[in-house]
């Protein structure tokens, strides 16, 4: 097959890119240029797409010995990613961007121009693996990236090559180093690309402006403190909440809802964030058609969450999951992925938890 392998600069990515190329296929590797400014991107180990990035990226495709190109899909990432991000929270909804940069840009953007190319498909170093057309978890359960893969439409899977799904961590820097890659080392990237000095809160306000608001507490009602944009809390969020007034009975305070329409941040003891029932949106079925009838099954609820045995409820595109095992710190805007085992079934996006 033709295929575009998509390299980031790291090691998955480039060891991903070489291994496809061992199969026989017949591999060009792309960096994606996705900022106009790459020198305010996050360099080193905190962050991806940078210009030291794109150098290790062509480096990697140099030892490997295939054709490399940088496509730049700043424009897209700009309004796809980084303007939802900004509007999710300041619609009081938590966003997962790793989620959405999958879904709009690696697998829309990227291989929407790779088949008008005459590609087949895209490589990528995901952790994760595509088993007779079904996503499937990673061997490595500590790295597997199927939660932020299963948005993912059939079409979309059908293209996508994962060659890391069956290797570790471990294995895969083992391999790189073998081969000569020089990123055999280098650090996972982490946190937000776009947001260079890690401050999603800052970098929040200065898109969205201050919007003083109070913070009140769930149970009494009574304002317990203020804050300069309700779009800067999350659920489940304990530090950096600022409370003039200490709750009557003494314990911590967690953000239980953030209210847009009133710019109020709710917060209340811990027990008050746990949840059983959650209703989501947007589905997505790759594994399995809808259910016609109310069908167990396991969910998983955020990037790095605890798997909870669930029933779930399809009616169009929503899901509703009744959960066994309560959870605590379930946000609106992230994903719900519903899984048989290791296998993907679905997906769709978290409207409210109760």
């Amino acid at each position: 097959m033709r295929l575009i392998a998509a390299m980031s600069g790291g090691v998955d990515s480039a060891v991903a890119a070489a291994r496809a190329a061992d199969a026989g296929h017949e591999v060009t590797g792309i960096h994606l240029a996705l900022s106009a400014a790459p020198q305010t991107l996050r360099h080193g180990a905190r962050g991806c797409c940078t210009i030291e990035d794109a150098h290790d990226a062509r480096r990697a495709a140099d030892v490997i010995g295939i054709p490399f190109y940088v496509w730049d899909l700043a424009e897209r990432f700009r309004a796809e990613v980084i303007e939802d991000f900004v509007s999710e929270y300041a619609a009081g909804r938590t966003p997962n961007p790793c989620l959405r940069c999958n879904e709009k840009i690696k697998f829309a953007a990227v291989l929407d121009r790779a088949v008008a190319l005459g590609f087949d498909g895209v490589v990528t170093g995901h952790h994760a693996r595509v088993v007779d057309g079904r996503l499937h978890r990673s061997v490595d359960a500590a790295k597997d990236q199927s939660y932020v893969l299963a948005v993912l439409t059939a079409e979309q899977l059908g293209r996508a090559v994962f060659p890391l799904g069956d290797s570790t961590k471990r294995q895969v820097r083992a391999e790189a180093a073998d081969r000569g890659l020089a990123v055999a080392d280098k650090p996972d990237s982490h946190d937000i690309c776009f947001i260079a000095d890690g401050d999603t809160r800052g970098f929040l306000a200065g898109r969205l402006g201050a919007r003083p608001g109070p913070i009140v507490d769930a149970e009494s009602g009574a304002t317990l403190g203020t804050h300069d944009g309700a779009y800067t809390y999350t659920v489940g969020q304990r530090r950096g909440l600022d409370l003039r007034v200490p709750a009557a009975d003494g314990r911590p305070r967690y953000v239980l809802s953030v209210l847009p329409r009133t710019n109020t941040v709710v917060v209340g003891p811990g027990q008050l964030l746990e949840v059983r029932t959650v209703d989501a949106d947007r589905a997505v079925w790759t594994g399995c058609p809808p259910p016609a009838a109310a069908s167990s099954c396991s969910v998983q609820l955020r990037a790095h969450g605890m798997v909870s045995p669930a029933v779930v409820v399809a009616s169009g595109d929503r899901v509703t999951a009744s959960l066994d095992v309560p959870q605590r710190g379930v946000a609106a805007g992230q994903a719900i992925v519903l899984y048989d085992g290791d296998a993907v079934l679905g997906s769709a996006t978290i409207t409210r938890a109760a």
